[in-house]
């Protein structure tokens, strides 16, 4: 569904994404996993060719350089920022983009009810809350019934009750057959949804892997945020990921993803490199894998 290959774009002096080449075969759930920062969007920029880039890259066998808008006709994008009129209402937004891709108001109507919608035609997206606004992207990008959906961090903005209505909706696409590819920093979506893992760090592949491989155990899984005493967050970082650990930075301490038996992991690891760990502070549980949200 997806073939890439040495998907390199630069800012500049800035190489933000770095000879990356993957494949997604049709029905794959594929997360991209990384650090702020570690090229995650720029690649899917790249994928949807709205972006310049060097390398090759094609959806459903299209070329996204030579044929951009055909390939792009053949995915779903949700954004990370959504961008919505706060005084349009929520049927006259999906008439306005069903009439963009050419598709009935039957059809615009049949979306809205996948997604969980019908029923608040009338509201105004002001009045959305945030698990609404993002079930109207996610009903938006269905329009045209791609077969590719791409999501930049789906669940970024939302609280508990929001991310899990979002994760259930995917979960259903997942199972109806369609081709996911979406970039998260929560080990639950990954859990939950992803085949495989692409950790990205400096705009290169890290590891391609599998939930299974990262999280070996039936224990849910913990986010810990570990913050160091006088040493290189980036240095640190790479310690754990040579370890096995999946940890990103996101400007507060390394977030590492471990299970719940295995707290101290990631501090033995970086005190086998002499590296200090200040303070620890352990986040919410993550279901095991396999375990429903």
């Amino acid at each position: 569904m997806i073939h890439a290959t040495n998907i390199t774009k630069r800012f500049g002096r800035v190489r933000a994404v770095s000879n990356v080449s993957f494949e997604i075969e049709p029905g794959e759930a594929l997360a991209l996993w990384g650090s702020n920062g570690a090229g995650k969007t720029t690649l899917i920029r790249c994928l949807l060719g709205v972006i310049r880039f060097r390398g090759r890259a094609s959806l459903g066998g299209t070329d996204v350089r030579r044929r951009g808008r055909n390939a792009r006709a053949l995915a779903g994008y949700v954004p990370q920022e959504l961008a919505f009129h706060d005084d349009a209402r929520l049927g006259s937004a999906m008439v306005f983009f069903a009439s963009l891709r050419c598709v009935s108001r039957a059809r615009a109507a049949e979306t809205l009810d996948t997604v969980g919608l019908t029923g608040h035609e009338r509201k105004r997206v002001r009045d959305l809350s945030g698990g609404m606004k993002q079930r109207l992207a996610l009903a938006i990008a269905l329009l045209s019934d791609p077969p590719l959906i791409i999501l930049d961090e789906p669940t970024s903005n939302l609280d508990a009750a929001g991310r899990g209505e979002v994760v259930e909706m995917l979960q259903r696409l997942r199972r109806a057959g369609k081709t996911l590819l979406f970039a998260s920093h929560r080990p639950d979506e990954v859990i939950s949804l992803a085949d495989r893992v692409l950790i990205l760090e400096g705009g290169k592949i890290q590891r391609d892997t599998t939930p299974l491989d990262l999280w070996p155990t039936e224990k849910p899984v913990q986010v810990v945020r570990l913050y160091l005493t006088m040493a290189s967050e980036e240095h640190a970082a790479q310690v754990l990921r040579e370890a096995g650990h999946a940890v990103h930075l996101n400007g507060q301490g390394l977030c590492v993803a471990v299970p719940r038996d295995r707290k101290a992991e990631p501090i033995h690891a970086l005190a086998m490199q002499q590296i200090e760990v200040r303070d620890i502070e352990v986040l919410d549980d993550v279901p095991a894998p396999g375990e429903k949200l």
